[in-house]
């Protein structure tokens, strides 16, 4: 039975585990145990009993606006609803504190609109975002990720 729930610091070593794969691809940004650490009530993890298997983090950009990032599901259990699943946990999380816009940027696009995503122009995204973490990325001067939004 797969389990939801918030992370706490211990699930830092399996979180960095369970990514490397897809921040060494650059799919998804590379994040330092401290700036996990930093933000970890930000994050949604799903295990099968004691493993790891996906987590997302919902990071609050501005009073109305929140973002989805750093979804990852383990290979073994893609297909599955696990990523809906932690995807629907954050939505909840973001309308219990009254937030009215989700983004995201991702190379799944299908997935975010199946979930009620909408694509949008990345010039539509708060710089703060774009300086503060895109900057980081190593396609961050040919970028092919989709922005996308959900209103709640």
């Amino acid at each position: 039975m797969i389990e939801y729930k918030k992370a706490r610091l211990k699930d830092i070593k399996s979180m960095q585990n369970l990514v490397r794969p897809e921040v060494e691809s650059g799919v998804i940004l590379p994040r330092s145990d401290d700036e996990i650490a930093t933000n970890i009530r930000s994050y949604t993890l799903a295990f099968d009993d004691d493993r790891l298997i996906g987590y997302s983090a919902l990071h609050i950009h501005a009073a109305n606006l929140a973002e989805i990032r750093s979804l990852i599901v383990d290979l073994d259990y893609r297909g599955k609803s696990v990523g809906s699943n932690i995807v629907k946990a954050l939505l909840d999380e973001a309308k219990s504190m009254e937030i009215t816009q989700v983004f995201t940027l991702t190379y799944r696009s299908r997935f975010f609109e199946n979930l009620g995503f909408i694509q949008i122009p990345k010039e539509r995204l708060p710089a703060q975002k774009i300086w503060a973490d895109c900057i980081k990325c190593k396609h961050f001067l040919v970028c092919n990720e989709i922005a996308l939004i959900r209103n709640l």
